[in-house]
């Protein structure tokens, strides 16, 4: 709008303004005056105006109940339901929202603002959809200049910078104001580490206060997780416009997200204050509280933080991982952090869904690293057999270093590909195995050329391809290592630091074009997965045969077809595994060499079922092989170490073997579980103490086990035998 058009508008009478007025003052930064001219509105006779000044003057309630006297006094009125949803997206209902955009193409399905707000919706779960939507809505009003910014926006969520741009550039075509689209253009050069001033001086020109064109570039920044960056951004946003709640909400969770935790609870709890109560707000907020409930253990290298009623247990295994991975790391990586890494670990099984809000790629996550801090699951928050809690805490700390060493600028698929390859490079039975979701989409073509794998992690087109694009990813990093050795992977780490584009990177590190590189991976991983990927239909009808034979008892008949079909799919370890039938069935038959032989494949694999591990560590302590049943109940430790019975079972072990340091952590973790016979746990370790010479200790536990149990004789004996 031209500058005598505003002056134009603040001449107006009051009685004469409109909406539409209204909101150009509010484009053009005039904020004081569009709150008086929205304020003039509310003398309106007409519900919907009211409404919308009402909305715009953050009476939030009061313009709730006007929409809706607007929708009983219009009820085939499809922009008034579609503002409304309009309302409620804004206000953290989508579900409301999105039921009301659908009305109002129930109303007029030709209407291009609801499916707008439809896009809106989707576009806050980085949904495939969004961009439907958002087409549908052009394609019905090539003039909507707001789905034409949203299609700029998503293409930058893509990482596609041409498209964006292009997006961009037909927005402005539309209208020369378009803000949104300039400053998804300001943001594809600060992602570029570019100036962009030559499109904030025009967005500045047009509103000096328009705080939202920093808060998209910290968008951009943050899901391309450079936080630093995102903080420094909405800080901007904050200093033009200090009323920008989403902007400020987002400053708070990302300070969280570096650690800086005093000033995010700030920030948050002034959004709070303000009205401003959005779940992640809210769920924030909670979980800042709740760190009150913490106990943070500190090395010169990491800082620990658990859950009090599970830290005893969980310190001495967390720590010893932290330590073994960044030494591990420091020297396959060739760097050195410049601090201590920052582990928490959360016990409610909501809190990494808190922690990770905003995020895209969410679903099924265990671990989020956001530099050099890091949240990740207790074992505790997951169903015992489901989670490798060391091999998340690997991964996550992969990400520490190759987030650390190029200043957070590399893709997605290549850290998490890299983090999923050091999974498996540090045990074989860690990480996660080929799954029916990768074996169906590599039948169907489903697997994304090198260049577009981000796209997998960010907007997924089909349910599993998150958990596809990890699988790939992580495959793309083995493909790599075999074919060109590791440190071609630390190469692309150090061309992805200099800002280098995949395709580049490619070229230029691994000599070979990207439709070239695909040609020869996809091969390689066809090779690799010929015999699961032809035969998997066959396998699963051969697991139904299994199971109704193991029903009838039939050992032989479960013993021949479990034979036949377990190597057609010998990654699958979940539950009834082939591996385990065949174990049950050879018990049956009594035949223990081959049931071991089974279950030790299981185990080799990454099998994880507790009772089978401990079945398998009974069979081989029966056959005198107590350093393998040692090795089997080790791997528990990974997978869930809340379980007294494993604890007890390794320390005699241990304590058997003359390891008295390893069993004296194990029967330390007896004790701290709280084992309903105390006397016997603080006895034992006692024992183990005493064995290790290390008596004053020793005496300790003897006397807890005698406060537990006074007339508890063992103890009684062990006393007298360290008063000598």
């Amino acid at each position: 709008m031209r500058h005598s058009a505003i002056v134009a508008i603040l001449c107006l009478p009051l009685a004469a303004a409109t909406v539409k007025d209204c909101a150009d003052l509010k484009h053009h930064g005039k904020l004081p005056e569009a709150n008086s001219c929205y304020a003039s509105l509310l003398n309106s006779q007409d519900a919907f105006t009211r409404a919308e000044a009402l909305w715009a003057l953050e009476r939030f309630q009061d313009a709730n109940d006007q929409f809706k006297l607007a929708v009983a006094n219009n009820p085939k009125n499809a922009e008034i339901r579609t503002r409304w949803g309009r309302l409620f997206l804004e206000r953290f209902n989508r579900a409301e929202a999105d039921k009301l955009f659908k009305e109002a193409l129930a109303i007029d399905d030709n209407y291009a603002p609801a499916y707008l707000g439809m896009a809106l919706v989707e576009s806050d779960g980085f949904s495939i959809k969004a961009v439907e939507n958002a087409q549908k809505a052009i394609k019905l009003d090539p003039k909507l200049v707001e789905a034409q910014e949203l299609l700029a926006y998503l293409a930058l969520e893509d990482n596609d910078n041409d498209k964006a741009a292009k997006e961009a550039d037909k927005a402005l075509a539309i209208s020369p104001e378009a803000l949104d689209a300039m400053a998804v253009h300001a943001s594809i050069n600060w992602l570029t580490d570019k100036p962009a001033t030559v499109w904030t001086d025009r967005i500045f020109k047009i509103n000096p206060v328009y705080g939202e064109a920093y808060a998209t570039g910290a968008h951009f920044f943050v899901i391309n997780r450079r936080y630093k960056e995102g903080i420094e951004w909405y800080r901007k946003a904050l200093a033009l416009n200090p009323r920008l709640w989403d902007a400020r909400a987002e400053l708070g969770v990302n300070l969280m997200r570096r650690g800086e935790d005093t000033e995010a609870y700030k920030q948050l709890e002034e959004c709070f204050d303000n009205h401003y109560r959005s779940l992640e707000v809210i769920n924030s907020l909670r979980l800042l509280d709740g760190y009150k409930n913490f106990v943070t253990f500190r090395t010169p290298t990491t800082i620990l933080m658990l859950n009090k009623k599970e830290a005893d247990i969980l310190h001495p295994y967390f720590e010893e991982q932290m330590k073994l991975a960044i030494a591990t790391y420091e020297k396959k990586y060739k760097f050195k952090l410049n601090g201590p890494v920052r582990v928490e670990v959360l016990l409610e099984p909501d809190d990494l869904a808190v922690r990770t809000a905003g995020m895209p790629g969410l679903g099924g996550l265990l671990g989020v690293t956001f530099g050099m801090v890091l949240a990740m699951d207790s074992p505790s928050a997951r169903t015992p057999g489901t989670f490798h809690w060391a091999s998340t805490m690997w991964h996550e700390l992969s990400h520490v270093y190759i987030l650390t060493m190029t200043d957070h600028k590399v893709p997605r698929w290549f850290t998490e590909g890299l983090a999923v390859y050091e999974e498996t490079a540090t045990s074989p039975d860690w990480g996660d195995r080929l799954d029916p979701q990768a074996i169906e989409a590599i039948q169907k073509k489903k697997l994304l050329p090198v260049a577009e794998l981000d796209r997998g992690f960010v907007r997924p087109e089909y349910p599993t391809q998150v958990i596809v694009s990890y699988f790939q990813a992580g495959q793309i990093c083995d493909y790599i290592a075999e074919k060109w050795g590791y440190n071609k992977l630390l190469d692309m780490v150090h061309s992805y630091a200099a800002m280098e584009s995949t395709p580049d990177v490619i070229k230029k590190d691994l000599g070979v074009s990207p439709e070239d590189f695909d040609k020869q991976f996809l091969a390689w991983l066809d090779a690799k997965t010929k015999t699961q990927v032809e035969h998997f239909a066959d396998w699963q009808k051969g697991q139904k045969e299994l199971l109704d034979l193991a029903i009838k008892a039939d050992n032989d008949a479960v013993i021949a077809k479990g034979n036949a079909i377990r190597d057609w799919y010998p990654d699958y370890v979940e539950q009834h595994s082939v591996y385990e039938r065949l174990a049950d069935a050879y018990l049956d038959k009594n035949e223990k060499a081959n049931a071991i032989a089974e279950l030790e494949k299981y185990s080799s694999v990454g099998g994880r079922n507790s009772a089978t591990i401990k079945k398998l560590a009974t069979l081989e302590e029966e056959a005198g092989h107590k350093d393998k049943a040692i090795a089997a109940l080790k791997r528990l430790n990974y997978i869930y170490p809340q379980d007294e019975e494993l604890h007890r079972r390794l320390g005699d072990l241990l304590m058997a073997t003359n390891d008295t340091e390893g069993a004296i952590r194990e029967l330390q973790a007896v004790v701290a579980l709280k084992h309903i016979d105390q006397a016997a746990a603080h006895y034992e370790l006692a024992r183990a103490l005493n064995q290790a010479k290390r008596n004053t200790e020793a005496r300790d536990q003897v006397v807890l086990a005698l406060e537990a149990a006074p007339g508890y004789k063992p103890a009684q004996r062990l006393l007298l035998e360290l008063s000598k």
